[in-house]
């Protein structure tokens, strides 16, 4: 890693560093006091880890871009995670490529916001945790986020089957009455 004040820095990765498909873990220390920026670009292997992990065909081009500022123990971060994805369609089960465009704002700090709060309802930051924010995991849960639950080729449209005439409860009952006329 290399802070550069407001130009780009691309995140390395350690094995150390390494929790999940697609990690980069930083440490906030040597982010750029008040301003800068961190780019996480996924492999294809990370892409193809992520997609199994998600359970979708494939992943391709997926990049997190971040703004950072704010000091070390409260620091703001916000972008844009884009990638293309394939997923299966939920209508005709055909694969199909999609864009992913998602926007991230996000808030760290290194002290427990949750003391003395219900965390249900309060908006509490992300913990910093051990003097580190991992860019990987950020950019991989707003991924997630961008992915439709139940994705829909384009063109396709869903249409009930009917099986033959509607038959309601009341129908047997109809029957009932006329037997015992």
């Amino acid at each position: 890693m290399r802070p550069t004040g407001t130009s780009p820095m691309t995140s390395s990765k350690t094995p150390d560093d390494r929790i999940g498909p697609l990690s980069r873990s930083v440490n906030v220390e040597r982010l750029p006091q008040g301003r800068g920026a961190v780019t996480v670009e996924a492999s294809p292997a990370e892409c193809a880890a992520l997609a199994a992990d998600f359970r979708i065909p494939a992943i391709r081009d997926l990049v997190g871009r971040f703004a950072v500022e704010g000091p070390t123990s409260r620091l703001r971060v916000t972008g844009r995670v884009e990638a293309v994805v394939t997923q299966v369609c939920t209508v005709s089960l055909e694969p199909f490529e999609s864009r992913v465009d998602e926007a991230v704002d996000e808030v760290f700090t290194d002290t427990d916001q949750r003391a003395g709060t219900d965390a249900e309802e309060a908006d509490i930051p992300d913990p910093i945790v051990g003097g580190r924010i991992d860019f990987g995991r950020l950019t991989a849960e707003f991924l997630a986020l961008g992915l439709d639950p139940y994705p829909r080729k384009p063109g396709v449209s869903f249409e009930p089957v009917q099986a033959g005439p509607d038959i309601t409860p009341f129908d047997a009952l109809r029957g009932l009455t006329r037997d015992g006329e």
